[in-house]
């Protein structure tokens, strides 16, 4: 997965930084306090995006956010989004059919590595929502995952737990020290006797045949 287009306005303000600078005169030059180390600042900020991606040439995914910081110069490298993160993904037909949202989220570039953070939500395809402090998601190992408490709401069912790992559609995955509540069918039929198991019943109606009255 990849960025394949990038919003307009980081380019304006690249060019209106670059346009200050050349216009500043040797003579009235400001001098402004020490920025101190240079990789505490990022090397790009972007303010109000909307960014598509493609997965194999087919733009699958959409980011919106607020803000957008790019720390290339940090070990490792990191995209900050301090002000939240609203992701949807869309299907052939380009209808979004899931999303992710939260308050927070890193993603580590070398590592393909997203960590969102704050009130995560998730909505899979099947219809189901996530909802947890902290998630993972590994592009490279396709896992999603997760060491915080994870709620789980589904159509039938409702579940609650830890240490929980999925694959990266979220529609088949794990989770441990669970519980939840399921829905149960009612019969009022007995259950059927086991096979060579006899009933109290089944030895009186023997007995009386082999001992008449």
């Amino acid at each position: 997965m990849r960025i394949t287009q990038i919003s307009s306005v980081a380019a304006v303000i690249m060019a209106a930084a670059t346009l200050s600078l050349q216009s500043c005169s040797d003579d009235d030059k400001a001098i402004g306090p020490d920025i101190g180390v240079r990789d505490s600042l990022p090397t790009l900020q972007s303010l109000g995006v909307s960014t598509l991606i493609s997965d194999s040439g087919i733009i699958r995914y959409k980011i919106i956010a607020e803000e957008w910081f790019i720390y290339d110069k940090k070990d490792p490298q990191y995209w900050s989004f301090e002000k939240g993160l609203f992701i949807e993904r869309f299907n052939e037909t380009y209808e979004v059919d899931a999303f992710i949202s939260c308050d927070t989220a890193y993603f580590y570039n070398q590592k393909s590595l997203w960590e969102l953070r704050g009130r995560v939500l998730v909505k899979n395809l099947k219809g189901e929502t996530f909802k947890t402090s902290l998630l993972f998601w590994d592009q490279r190992a396709h896992r999603i995952y997760s060491t915080e408490f994870m709620e789980i709401d589904g159509e039938k069912h409702k579940l609650s737990g830890y240490d929980f790992n999925s694959n990266e559609e979220m529609t088949d995955y794990v989770i441990h020290s669970s519980k939840g509540q399921f829905p149960v069918e009612n019969s009022m039929q007995n259950p059927p006797s086991s096979p060579g198991v006899m009933t109290r019943e089944d030895s009186l109606r023997r007995e009386r045949k082999i001992n008449p009255l």
